[in-house]
């Protein structure tokens, strides 16, 4: 029962599954000839590949079709048919029985009968093949036309990864082009903020006056204790850039492994979890430390000669302040490793910025000491940043969980859910910061300083500014915050489409394919994922425009193809992938997918990627990632200029 159920949902699959011809284990050549009036005979021979078998006759028992020709013209009347070739019956492993198969080679005569001249027409011949392990369908379609047979266009098969037609070097017009430079610059500008945020915690603000002190009243001269100071500010820098060494390992395995760490519903949990319990921490009520014995260990090192010395100082306040930059530092990490961009280049260049913001200051106070009396003193103040770098890290956590719930489907992180979790924790950090809560180890003076104050009114402002994301309305987009929350479609609200701003949509290239098909327009590539805080930003921010959704809206077949999708193809869709390198990769999910999709096709794994194409798969213009909303109208139009002379 349980073979018969497996083979059933191979049936109800049926029609739309099908191999691209670069996949098809079988080779078909085909010869048409006349052998009476109205009556033709359709030969097909086919070339089988090593270690497979084409099951020839069909089985009602086990529900297995056998080798069967499918025509679109319904007038034509099939008649006798004949298989020969390399024929056996050998005990089958799949079906646990005896089966007659074909291997190496088969030939397959069909007589058929029309009403009038042949004409043109087109046909399938479907069967299914197996091995030792694999039961597969496969189909392939022809063109029959007087005396010409023409191979069917294989372009929008269901198991389709690769097509051929694209030439990502020459497309009909030359415009559009990806640029990753202002990516690595926003990862960079972003390690800058997230080290100046640890220089303001209680774990290195005191040691800045402090450090900078030692350096210059012990080394004897001014310039001695400036270089000193600049030598454990780079200290400070390098090791910070070395964290990242180990993804380079880990990132050669596998273009896709970085993405699957990244987008992975486990670890996104993960990561949810140990940011809520890095988020109690600087609330103060437990402290997070790495082992005294590392600490020790690089402590006891750190007067071993001059320059020796000077790297285990700097070693030791990376390693004793963790728990305060710990929780930044996983932040970083997990928002870096996005693939296509430099793989875990992106995460050294952001490293780079984090220990860059933390080592500088060490040498610009070194040379400019007066600056430290500017400084303000360390006190309360250092306790209330740290509360609400807390309240924050619970803000980042909830974009964890968020990627894990869109991933799996679980659909109980909608928009507007999280929107209303952010709404409290904005009103979190704004009665904290008004004095009408406390935390461990707060001490509330009677007066609240002016800043403070102030900084209470921004959060204030900005927790208004969420609630009419809670809406159903055009307000519901706030730009502010675009790639943090799900998308709008992912709403509590009922929607008649899953396409966003009501677009022509699809979420699968093969219907995408058809619609563009039958509506006669280009079709525009969305590569997304759930996770991708930059393809929201798109989304959100060009997208929504109302010029460039005008011509998105009426133009362009969109079709969103989400590469962490972590949902299970039906069992008769999933397969084994050669790709153009030879590598094997199992298609699982669709995000396998369309992931392998991407990088076979245009040779990125990048998100957000955008390519126009037309229905035969012809490039129109260069792929862009994301781009200011002036220059992707401009890459829309040249598309559509590249469509209108193609035709």
């Amino acid at each position: 029962m349980k073979r018969a159920g497996i083979l059933l949902s191979f049936l109800c699959f049926f029609a739309s599954v099908a191999f691209a011809q670069d996949s098809l284990h079988v080779k078909w050549q085909l010869h048409v000839g006349n052998t009476a009036f109205k009556k033709y005979s359709i030969d097909l021979t086919g070339s089988i590949q090593p270690g497979w078998h084409l099951y020839t006759n069909a089985d009602k028992k086990d529900a297995l079709p056998g080798l069967e020709l499918h025509f679109d013209d319904t007038t034509i009347q099939q008649e006798t048919s004949k298989i020969t070739g390399i024929i056996k019956d050998i005990p089958d492993p799949i079906f646990q029985n005896k089966k007659t198969v074909a291997i190496q080679q088969i030939e397959f005569a069909q007589a058929i009968k029309t009403r009038g001249e042949m004409g043109q027409f087109k046909f399938k011949v479907s069967y299914y093949i197996g091995n030792d392990t694999s039961f597969l369908p496969e189909q392939k379609e022809f063109i029959y036309t007087d005396s010409t047979v023409v191979p069917a266009k294989t372009l929008g098969t269901a198991n389709q990864i690769l097509i051929t037609s694209i030439d990502l070097n020459h497309p009909i017009n030359n415009c559009g082009g990806t640029d990753t430079s202002g990516s690595l610059w926003q990862l960079f500008f972003f390690g800058i903020l997230g080290g100046l945020a640890s220089l303001f915690t209680p774990c290195f603000f005191p040691m800045l006056p402090l450090t900078v002190s030692f350096f210059t009243n012990k080394s004897g001269d001014r310039k001695k204790g400036i270089r000193n100071a600049s030598l454990y500010g780079f200290f400070i820098f390098s090791i910070y850039v070395l964290l990242s060494l180990p993804f380079y390992f880990i990132s050669n395995g596998s273009s896709e492994i970085l993405n699957n760490i990244s987008t992975s519903p486990l670890l996104n949990t993960i990561f949810f979890i140990v940011f809520v319990f890095f988020a109690i921490s600087f609330f103060g009520y437990y402290e997070i430390s790495l082992p005294d014995k590392f600490t020790n260990s690089a402590n006891s090192k750190a007067g071993i000669g001059t320059t020796t010395g000077i790297f285990f100082m700097a070693l030791t306040l990376a390693l004793v302040s963790f728990s305060c930059t710990g929780p930044l530092l996983g932040t970083l990490v997990v928002s870096s490793l996005k693939p296509g961009m430099g793989g875990a280049f992106q995460l050294t260049v952001a490293m780079a910025g984090f220990g860059l913001s933390l080592g500088i200051p060490f040498a610009l106070f070194a040379m400019f000491p007066n600056l430290l009396n500017k400084l303000p003193k360390s006190g309360g103040w250092l306790h209330t940043f740290k509360v609400v770098l807390g309240f924050l890290e619970l803000a980042f956590a909830l974009k964890f969980l968020s990627n894990a719930d869109q991933a799996e489907h679980w659909g109980i992180l909608k928009r507007e859910v999280f929107i209303g979790i952010w709404i409290i924790i904005g009103i979190g950090i704004t009665v904290y910061l008004f004095g009408l809560s406390m935390f461990p180890h707060d001490v509330l003076s009677e007066k609240l300083p002016k800043s403070r104050i102030a900084i209470a009114v921004l959060f204030g402002m900005f927790t208004i500014y969420l609630i009419p994301g809670l809406t159903n309305t055009k307000y519901a987009n706030l730009s502010l915050i675009s790639g943090f929350p799900p998308p709008l479609s992912y709403s509590i609200y009922h929607n008649a489409s899953d396409c966003l701003f009501d677009l022509d949509c699809s979420h699968d290239f093969q219907e995408g394919l058809k619609m563009a098909k039958e509506e006669n327009k280009p079709i525009l590539l969305d590569f997304t994922g759930y996770a991708c805080v930059n393809c929201r930003r798109m989304e959100e921010n060009v997208w929504s425009r109302p010029d460039i959704l005008k011509i998105m809206r009426e133009k362009f077949i969109v079709i969103s193809l989400y590469v962490d999708d972590k949902k299970e193809l039906p069992t008769a869709e999933q397969f084994t992938y050669t790709t153009k390198d030879g590598a094997e990769k199992e298609i699982r999910t669709v995000g396998d997918k369309w992931a392998t999709f991407e990088t076979e096709n245009f040779q990125s794994n990048a998100q957000p990627l955008y390519a126009l194409i037309n229905a035969d798969g012809i490039l129109l213009t260069h792929p862009v990632n994301y781009t200011a909303a002036d220059d992707y109208k401009m890459w829309l139009v040249c598309g559509l200029d590249a469509f209108s002379n193609k035709k």
